[in-house]
């Protein structure tokens, strides 16, 4: 008689913590996600963060000579200054794509900025997934009226789950300091694994806070800290087409 095999579960990492923490809001700033069907059933894989008109962005990106689609989409949306959506895909990295990798960048920033009512320029975009694979945007597109809709400043787990490939858990910490005074804080999340093929993975952070920071301090700011932390880990020496890090700056 044949037996019914158990699903392995996979194994999760000694460094998770207990649970997620409660992430304060930041002011300024809305978080949402949704499903694609892409690549993975039965889990978000999109995610939207939006931000009120004067936030200010700084970012830091892969050294790789094959850069992702994405990543030379976002560099140039840094360099133009404006900051108000990141959209994030789990499942394809949109890289290795060519010509059909960067017109799937200039619509999903063109549809996104129509949605939220603002310069494609102020959309950035990161993926993370498949490599060589072409992105279809059309279940994206779709469903960024629901996350637009149903945006809010507390969705930060669900917005960690989502952006998740062959991690483990989802992470995210926050801070909360006085900076003459006033109260300031810091949220972020990130994801990541060991670029270890087959399964090769992107490291992503997405940090924020309602301190109000001219671009050019922030991104020397984000230069210094990811000196001392993203900078500072290895797995196995590789490095992924679509690696980055973005720091946005509400000023609420």
């Amino acid at each position: 008689m044949a037996t019914e095999r158990k699903a392995k579960k996979p194994t999760v990492s000694p460094l998770a913590p207990a649970r997620f923490p409660s992430m304060p809001d930041i002011p300024g700033l809305s978080l949402a996600t949704a499903s694609s069907g892409l690549k993975y059933k039965g889990r978000d894989d999109l995610m939207l963060m939006s931000f009120a008109p004067g936030t200010t962005v700084a970012g830091v990106f892969t050294q790789s000579q094959m850069q992702g689609a994405p990543v030379t989409w976002t560099k140039d949306a840094v360099a133009h200054g404006g900051a108000r959506a990141l959209l994030v895909n789990a499942g394809n990295a949109n890289a290795f794509t060519g010509s059909h990798g960067d017109a799937a960048c200039q619509t999903l920033a063109h549809e996104t900025a129509r949605e939220l009512g603002c310069d494609p320029r102020d959309v950035a975009l990161a993926s993370t997934g498949v490599i060589g694979e072409p992105l279809d945007v059309t279940p994206i597109i779709e469903k960024l009226p629901g996350m637009n809709k149903a945006a809010s400043p507390t969705n930060w787990d669900a917005a960690a789950r989502a952006i998740m490939t062959t991690d483990t858990f989802p992470k995210g910490a926050f801070r909360e300091t006085d900076i003459d005074g006033h109260k300031i804080t810091i949220c972020g999340i990130a994801k990541g694994s060991g670029m270890i093929a087959p399964d090769m993975a992107t490291m992503l952070g997405f940090v924020a806070t309602d301190a109000a920071i001219p671009p050019e301090l922030l991104q020397n700011l984000l230069i210094a800290g990811t000196r001392d932390s993203f900078n500072a880990i290895t797995v196995d020496g590789d490095t992924s087409t679509s690696d980055m890090v973005l720091l946005y700056a509400t000023g609420r």
